[in-house]
């Protein structure tokens, strides 16, 4: 029943269809048994090969599915544990460990991972109604008790075990109650994101709302007094922090603009209640955290330094003389330094005095405790970072040169193929034509700083790890020195794309619009000016459909191979496609002068963003009056704003609703098509 319902219950949605065959769909994750390493195949329903189910012990973590054991085709979400995966998504959060029944849609992404469990929870107020349960997770410490963090409407709801009306139990109040045998529908008033916990043997309930979509803080303590809340952040489910400047007073935790209001009578830590008490709060700056589901809050108060430096035998200025590291210009907390150490030991230290400092004995990561050991010094140049509220320290080397060698290189295992900076200082690129063969990234040409690992054609490389098989081809190869994230995006260079569909001049799907090739890139191609009418394109490569681009988004988005036809608003557009990563926008015509952007050159960050997106355009000369537009995934246009070109900049995006967005920049010289997630 669960089975048919899960692929009924999303009819309206769909997923870019995928011509490649597939044989068979597995789970892979760190919540499975085989990790990130070995899929475990579902199997495939004899009468819907699209339909595919498994049984399975899973551990809290995360996972995804993917077709043929590759990752050529793969879906993810973030929702749990129902949602609907697309191409690439994000993993899917798997938050309790437990014996599963899962259902998967290959052709829509829908998926349900169903807990095996005798207590479940079934009515209008649930995800299937009054036609299944979904299925509550059974207490390790009391067999008894029940939990499940679910969404629901507001309705009605009962708990019944086995999945059969024979044993169910109801009653008429909420949030918590007594449910008995056979008793009356319990009432769900309000729609949220609800923790609730059952016991089978007394029958006691309780539903704790828990999904908010904001939590502030109000009171004659905080800066907007009683009459405006000071908004707190999410940082995970349920956990909300605030790094904020206080008064003496009283404050309550408010979320939803009053749907709900937490106090207590407890500081600088407590557990709160909804009864309305005031937290007493004395003056001071603090980081504010707070649980929604367990009630659990805490003010850590922060002290600020003028100055921290490092200091010890390791250091320039030895046991006698501080170091100073630079302060953050946002986080105060925050101290940064790149220097160069000898063996030896060290400490970080306050004010240049040892009544405030910290160490520990571990290198080079580690959290530093006040009057900790000193930190053991490995010889070499880094980049520091500090947290004087945390004690959390970061020793990263820095490289003066980074290559790729072994026989798949041009420089066989006897020369590095340097790379070039990218950006940070861990981040490094080079566009190399490679063999058939192994490779390993090395740093300053030498064997001592090596990595390696068995995945292409992206990975995460470790320390003298295995050899990396490579297959023939010419790529841009990326790497991150700190992370040991690699990835090798092969380049197809193409003599001839073209825009095809019923949106061109043309009207039909058998004849190209030409497009022009970028003297210094070969993978940008463009239209200066082009008139369009209401309908649908594609790129394509030499007149042919074995390579072709499409997808759903306009007027910028990032075409896929053999994805969707791009719905077409008429007019006259200049366009720009990006053949090795799909990119393409249709924005205003472009002059003689105006150049495709290539995407690596900007960065747009954070992302997912909250209330502000950066923008750092220093790779390249932004000048003049720069159009910043911003579309949803309708293609709508939702902000627009025009600024002075900088190298960086900011767009506020807090009237942005949660979602998927993207920013359009243009200029005299440029145009590019930039992807963002709004998500708070």
């Amino acid at each position: 029943m669960k089975l048919r319902l899960l692929f009924s219950l999303f009819a309206f949605m769909t997923l870019v269809s995928l011509n490649a065959q597939i044989e068979t769909v597995g789970l892979i994750g760190t919540a499975t048994p085989g990790g990130w390493d070995v899929d475990t195949n579902m199997v495939q329903d004899p009468d819907s090969a699209h339909l595919w189910t498994m049984t399975i012990n899973l551990v809290a973590g995360e996972a995804k599915f993917r077709a043929n054991d590759d990752w050529a085709i793969n879906w993810g979400d973030s929702a749990f544990p129902l949602g609907v995966g697309t191409q690439d998504g994000p993993n899917i959060p798997v938050a309790n460990a437990g014996l599963y029944d899962i259902t998967f849609n290959s052709n829509t992404g829908e998926y349900y991972f169903s807990v095996v469990s005798d207590i479940g929870i079934i009515g209008s107020a649930s995800l299937f109604g009054w036609d299944a349960d979904v299925n509550m997770f059974q207490g390790d410490a009391d067999t008894n008790v029940y939990t499940l963090r679910l969404v629901l409407s507001s309705g009605e709801a009962k708990f019944r075990q086995n999945d059969d009306w024979a044993v169910n139990w109801g009653a008429s109040d909420f949030p918590s109650g007594i449910g008995v045998q056979n008793g009356p529908n319990i009432p769900i008033p309000m729609a949220g994101e609800y923790f609730i916990t059952f016991n089978k043997s007394t029958g006691a309930y309780n539903f704790q709302l828990t999904g908010f979509a904001d939590v502030s803080i109000v009171g004659d303590a905080t800066p907007g007094g009683w009459g405006a809340g000071t908004s707190m952040t999410s940082t995970g489910p349920d956990q909300w922090s605030l790094n904020i400047g206080l008064t003496d007073g009283g404050l309550q935790f408010v979320a939803d603009a009053g749907v709900m209001t937490w106090g207590g009578p407890d500081f600088p830590n407590g557990i709160a209640t909804n009864i309305n008490d005031t937290i007493p709060v004395t003056a001071g700056l603090y980081v504010i955290t707070f649980n929604t589901q367990t009630l659990v809050y805490n003010f850590a108060e922060v002290i600020l330094y003028s100055t921290v430096g490092i200091i010890g035998s390791a250091t320039p200025g030895g046991w006698d003389s501080d170091t100073d590291m630079e302060q953050d210009g946002t986080d105060p907390s925050v101290w940064r330094l790149r220097i160069v150490l000898t063996d030896g030991e060290a400490k970080f230290r306050a004010e240049n005095d040892w009544a405030v400092n910290w160490g520990s004995t571990d290198f080079p990561v580690g959290t530093g405790v006040q009057n900790g050991d000193n930190i053991p010094i490995t010889a070499g140049e880094y980049n520091i970072t500090f947290n004087s509220f945390t004690g959390a320290y970061e020793f990263v080397e820095v490289f003066q040169t980074m290559g790729i060698i072994g026989d798949a290189t041009p420089g066989g295992w006897d020369a590095d193929t340097d790379m070039e900076p990218n950006g940070g200082p861990n981040d490094w690129k080079v566009r190399v034509i490679l063999t058939d063969g192994e490779a390993k990234f090395r740093a300053n040409h030498d064997w001592a700083y090596n990595w390696g690992a068995g995945d292409f054609p992206s990975g995460i490389a470790v320390r003298d790890g295995a050899n990396i098989p490579i297959t023939a081809g010419e790529y841009n190869v990326f790497f991150n020195s700190l992370t040991g994230a690699y990835n090798f995006m092969e380049l197809r260079i193409y003599s001839s794309v073209g825009l095809i569909g019923t949106g061109t001049e043309f009207g039909e799907w058998t004849t190209d619009v030409q497009m022009i090739k970028d003297a210094t890139d070969e993978n940008l191609w463009k239209l200066q000016s082009v008139n369009l009418v209401d309908g649908e394109c594609k790129f394509r490569a030499e007149g042919a459909w074995a390579v072709n681009w499409g997808a759903t988004d306009w007027p910028t988005g990032t075409g896929t191979q053999d994805g969707p036809n791009i719905p077409i608003t008429g007019g006259t557009y200049g366009v720009t496609l990006n053949s090795a990563t799909g990119e393409y926008a249709f924005g205003d015509p472009l002059s003689s002068t105006k150049d495709v952007l290539n995407p690596s050159s900007i960065k747009a960050f954070p992302n997912p963003a909250d209330n502000l997106l950066n923008l750092d355009l220093s790779a390249i000369e932004l000048k003049g009056e720069v159009n910043l537009s911003v579309f949803d995934i309708q293609g709508k246009l939702v902000l627009s704003e025009v600024q002075p070109g900088e190298a960086h900049m900011q767009l506020d995006v807090a009237s942005l609703q949660d979602g998927y967005y993207t920013l359009h920049i243009s200029n005299d010289k440029y145009i590019i098509g930039k992807k963002f997630v709004i998500a708070r």
